[in-house]
């Protein structure tokens, strides 16, 4: 069995109401949807994103 990782959106704090969820066979791909998911779906710019937050959401970010 191959491991996974995602990520909810939901997870992160100020975006409860949120039902975005991501998975991927690696954390880079997870990261990656992550950033697609911030720009599409909250209007985000995820190069915007300073280290302390880019941590934060990296703690988000679970062996599925």
């Amino acid at each position: 069995m191959s491991k996974a990782y995602t990520y909810a959106c939901r997870d992160c704090e100020g975006m409860e109401d949120c039902p975005g969820e991501v998975s991927a066979a690696t954390q880079d791909e997870v990261w990656k949807l992550m950033e697609l998911h911030a720009v599409i779906a909250h209007g985000e710019d995820p190069s915007s994103w300073d280290n302390e937050t880019r941590e934060y959401l990296g703690t988000l970010i679970k062996p599925k």
